[in-house]
């Protein structure tokens, strides 16, 4: 199925059925609560493979049907991450409509946890935009089904930068295959975001000698990072034109769109944000036909979920590392048989992940 960002002439009066994310998702939970103010958003695409973990993301929607269709698509987006790295979980995703700097407190997290714990496991959230470490740990309170928690409270504690690693060794990856080495010295990189992800992706390629210019809606975060990593700034939204060999979306989604793609100069793209095609199959067709190089995003990013998930299985930090970096040969697996089978990268990661859904289910039906 194709998803395509929201538009305003894409609202229907069917709340759910109606939105063209939807794919099929087993359970929508709206949740509301007056006294907290909480109003959140739980996406169960799948789970097939498993529970359906994902983050929850705290932020200010421009309406609640951007909220419900950015729960939708990511929710989708992390079955196919747990599919393609091999977890046996399915996807989900939870959204809370506010102003996380603002509005987030601890009541408000129990509450959301009490909304996590009345699905009995269904669904397990963890950390994402607009949330932290000690969030999970106040969630943990009211829930057993949450990852992401301190390593003092005995869990792996911030999967920023092991999703950071993940990137870096799809990044790598995609070096290889469109210049023949993945060595990235020298290579200019337009790193847009410099979160949690994005700081740590930053340290990655500039030690190891790429000229970096990093962008953010955060002038101050701009400045910092500038002068610890020695990196370029650019303001503003018109930077797809730069002249640059990489560029990496580590913000929100929907980056490659029908008003960047064609000022694209970078021949690879590989970043830590979900969703970065705003239509998988268009804009997918549309960089292949461009010769540009992208990793699929929920392949590369799926560093975070890997971390979250050794919680669950009890396995360590070692583990944790060797998994990630198999990243790296995933992602030349699926340029070769994006090659063999004349089709884009997205799908041949999507075909990968869905036929091992598939199999399962058809196990499980016997």
């Amino acid at each position: 199925m194709t998803t395509t960002i929201l538009e305003a002439k894409d609202l229907k009066n069917d709340p759910v059925f109606g939105q063209n994310s939807f794919d099929g998702h087993e359970q929508i939970v709206f949740c509301n609560d007056e006294d907290t103010g909480l109003k959140a958003i739980i996406g169960v695409h799948n789970t097939v493979l498993g529970p359906a973990l994902g983050g929850t993301r705290m932020w200010t929607y421009q309406s609640e049907w951007h909220a419900l269709n950015d729960v939708l698509r990511l929710s989708r987006g992390m079955t196919f991450k747990a599919a393609i790295t091999g977890l046996n979980l399915g996807g989900g995703k939870a959204v809370i409509i506010g102003d996380a700097k603002t509005q987030k407190n601890d009541d408000l997290m129990r509450r959301f946890g009490q909304f996590v714990d009345s699905l009995s496991g269904k669904y397990i959230t963890a950390e994402d935009v607009g949330m932290e470490t000690s969030d999970m740990d106040v969630i943990r309170e009211v829930t057993p089904h949450v990852t992401g928690i301190s390593e003092s409270k005995g869990g792996a504690g911030n999967p920023s930068p092991i999703t950071a690693y993940g990137v870096y060794m799809g990044m790598k990856a995609a070096a290889k295959h469109q210049f023949g080495t993945d060595d990235l010295a020298g290579k200019k990189v337009l790193l847009q975001g410099v979160g949690h992800v994005g700081e740590t992706l930053l340290k990655h390629i500039t030690d190891e000698g790429a000229q970096v210019i990093i962008n953010d809606i955060n002038e101050a975060r701009l400045e910092e990072l500038s002068k610890k990593y020695n990196a370029s700034v650019i303001l503003g939204n018109d930077i797809y034109g730069l002249d640059v060999d990489i560029y990496a979306p580590c913000a929100l989604g929907a980056t490659i769109n029908d008003a960047t793609i064609n000022q694209l100069k970078a021949t690879v793209i590989a970043g830590a944000a979900n969703n970065q095609l705003a239509d998988e199959v268009k804009h997918g067709r549309l960089l292949r036909e461009k010769g540009i190089a992208y990793a699929p995003d929920f392949l590369i990013n799926a560093g975070g979920i890997i971390n979250v998930y050794a919680e669950l299985e009890g396995y360590g930090k070692n583990e944790i590392i060797k998994k990630t970096e198999n990243i790296y040969h995933t992602t030349l697996a699926i340029f070769k048989q994006s090659e063999v089978e004349n089709t884009t990268t997205h799908k041949a990661a999507l075909d990968i992940a869905q036929e091992r859904i598939n199999t399962r289910k058809k196990e499980l039906n016997n």
